[in-house]
């Protein structure tokens, strides 16, 4: 029996700004809006029984198209949203990001390491796969987060991943057998 957990990575969204909207209410560009739409026929020919999502708003409409068009709801979990930095907002994030993945240990103040991202999207995928065992579940989230669970899941991801992660990016996980590790595909994944 295998069960199939597809990590949908949002598609083109608005770019953070010092003024708003928040990262939950970031939405995609008109440009993000067309690749969800061109994105839902490949997600609906994989069959997926089940359609969840970040709470953030740009993800959760990533994966709309597919779930209209399956006749199937959006349901949100927190567990899966993007990485908290633990950064107020700045143009120069770039330095702070180089330092959060050689030491994937450190956290900012109020922030989320990456080793506690990695914890938490491993848990959140498992989770999914148990519950939808022996079917395909879609999943609307970020860049860092699938970068870190697909590290969480022994994948050799390191900063360049998510920086080079094309939006909208569809990654594979398919669990089998008594193998504790998923065999994944996906954009830059060997």
């Amino acid at each position: 029996m295998r069960t199939e957990v597809v990590l949908v990575r949002h598609a083109t969204s608005v770019a953070p700004t010092a003024h708003g909207p928040d990262e939950h209410q970031r939405t995609l560009t008109a440009q993000g809006l067309l690749e969800a739409a061109e994105l839902a026929e490949r997600l609906c020919a994989l069959r997926p029984a089940a359609v969840w999502s970040s709470p953030y708003r740009r993800a959760v409409q990533t994966v709309e198209p597919a779930a209209r068009a399956l006749d199937l709801d959006v349901q949100t979990s927190g567990e899966l949203r993007e990485w908290d930095d633990g950064l107020p907002f700045t143009l120069d994030w770039v330095p702070h990001h180089e330092h959060s993945w050689a030491d994937p240990a450190f956290a900012r103040a109020g922030g989320e390491s990456l080793d506690q991202l990695t914890r938490r999207a491993v848990h959140a995928i498992r989770a999914l796969a148990a519950r939808y065992r022996g079917e395909c579940v879609l999943v609307g989230s970020h860049g860092t987060f699938v970068s870190r669970g697909l590290c969480g899941f022994g994948l050799p991801v390191s900063w360049p991943f998510p920086r080079t992660m094309p939006m909208p990016a569809i990654y594979r996980l398919r669990f089998g057998g008594h193998r504790e590790q998923p065999v994944v595909t996906g954009p830059g994944v060997g």
